[in-house]
C-alpha cells in the first residue's frame, strides 16, 4: 500500500491493547485495539477492530475501524468499507469506500492556496 523506509519505525498497538495519552511516532503506526486520546503518526493506519477516542493526525490516515474524534491529515484520509468516523475531517484528498461511516464535517483545504481578487472589466484600478 505505502511505500515502505528502512529508516522510519514501525509501531504495532495490538488487539487486546489499551492506550490512553498521547502517542507521537515517527513512521507508520497501526492501531488494532482501543485508544483514548491523540495519535501522531506519519502514517496511522486502523484495523477493523480498532477503536479511537480522540484526535488523529499525520500525512496519511488509513481508517478501518471507529473513531470519535477529529481526523487531520497533511496528504489524505481514506475511510475503508468498515470504517466508521464520527467527528471532524481536515484534509486535502478524501477517499471514501463504499460501505463506510462518517458522520462530520469535511474540510478539504489545499496547503498554500492563494485567493486572487481579479478585477471585473472596467473596474482596473
Amino acid at each position: 500500500m505505502f511505500a515502505r523506509d528502512p529508516e522510519k519505525m514501525e509501531s504495532f498497538l495490538g488487539a487486546d491493547s489499551n492506550f490512553k495519552g498521547e502517542l507521537n511516532v515517527k513512521g507508520t503506526l497501526r492501531v488494532d485495539g482501543s485508544v483514548e486520546g491523540r495519535l501522531n503518526g506519519d502514517c496511522v493506519i486502523l484495523s477493523e477492530r480498532a477503536l479511537v477516542k480522540g484526535e488523529i493526525q499525520g500525512k496519511k490516515l488509513v481508517i478501518g475501524g471507529r473513531v470519535e474524534g477529529n481526523l487531520r491529515a497533511q496528504e489524505l484520509v481514506e475511510i475503508k468499507s468498515k470504517g466508521k468516523v464520527i467527528g471532524d475531517i481536515f484534509t486535502p484528498q478524501l477517499v471514501v469506500t463504499e460501505g463506510a461511516q462518517f458522520n462530520g464535517r469535511i474540510e478539504m483545504e489545499k496547503e498554500g492556496a492563494k485567493v486572487i481578487d481579479l478585477p471585473l472589466k472596467g473596474q482596473e484600478a
